[in-house]
C-alpha cells in the first residue's frame, strides 16, 4: 500500500490505497515484444538486492518489479510489464543501469481510460 496526502481524509490527513487498483483502468496489447529487458538478469539477485535492497521494487510506481521466492526460496527479480506507465523511473533511478526501457512496438503504451 502507498500512501497519499489529501486535504479532506481521516485525521491524520493520510489515505492508503493500493496500487494495482488504481492500474486497473489502463490497457495494453499483451502480444508486444518486451519493453523492459535486463542487460545482465544476475545483477538485481547478485548486486542490487544485497547492496541496495532491490531498489526495482521501491522506485517503479507501478509495481512493475517485484522479487519473489524461486522453487529454492532465493528471490528472483519477476517484471510485470503489462502494469508499465511509461514514466521511465527505472530507466533513469537503476543503480547500476541494468534495465533497458525501450519504446514499445508501434510506439503504442497504455491507454487510459478515464482521461
Amino acid at each position: 500500500m502507498y500512501k497519499s496526502s489529501f486535504d479532506n481524509c481521516t485525521d491524520n490527513k493520510i489515505r492508503l490505497f493500493e496500487v494495482l487498483s488504481k492500474l486497473s483502468n489502463t490497457n495494453h496489447n499483451h502480444d508486444q515484444p518486451a519493453h523492459l529487458r535486463l542487460k545482465d538478469p544476475k545483477i538485481p539477485e547478485t548486486i542490487n538486492l544485497p547492496e541496495y535492497a532491490g531498489p526495482e521494487s521501491r522506485y517503479c510506481p507501478a509495481r512493475v518489479y517485484e522479487y519473489v521466492s524461486d522453487e529454492n526460496s532465493q528471490l528472483k527479480l519477476h517484471i510485470n510489464a503489462q502494469n508499465c506507465l511509461h514514466c521511465k523511473a527505472c530507466d533513469i533511478k537503476d543503480p547500476n543501469q541494468n534495465i533497458e526501457w525501450t519504446v514499445p512496438e508501434g510506439g503504442g503504451g497504455p491507454g487510459y481510460s478515464v482521461m
